[in-house]
């Protein structure tokens, strides 16, 4: 019979696997999705994402659910159980994700007043 290796370093590597590949996809669909907000300004929903658009949604839901069999796997490693290791790690992701998918809206909403100049830090 074969038996895991303990601690469990492969649930850490796939997480991060995960969030890289959903990852460079959510980078390629911002970036789409700004392109077409600058050819149509005038509209009311033109530089905001939504949570509607099943291309967005899935690509972020993908780096959340990285982001969190990651923290799970990196407090399994550290010899805590597996219900607690998750549960922490789900309450870290969702509590990032939001504050990030603010964020990003952020951004977006600067860039549709001032454009790319609002974003210079000097």
């Amino acid at each position: 019979m074969y038996y895991l290796p303990q601690p469990p370093f492969l649930v850490a590597v796939m997480g991060v696997f995960i969030s890289i590949t959903c990852g460079s996809a959510f980078k390629n669909l911002l970036g789409q999705r700004l392109r077409e907000s600058y050819k149509n300004v005038g509209q009311k929903s033109s530089f905001k994402i939504e949570i509607k658009d099943s291309a967005i949604a899935t690509t972020y839901g993908g780096i959340c659910l990285g982001v969190w069999i990651f923290l799970g796997g990196g407090l399994l490693i550290l010899g805590f159980g597996i219900i607690p290791s998750y549960g922490v790690a789900l309450l870290l992701t969702i509590g990032t994700a939001s504050l990030v998918w603010n964020q990003i809206n952020d951004v977006f909403l600067q860039l549709k007043e001032g454009g790319s100049k609002s974003l210079e830090l000097s």
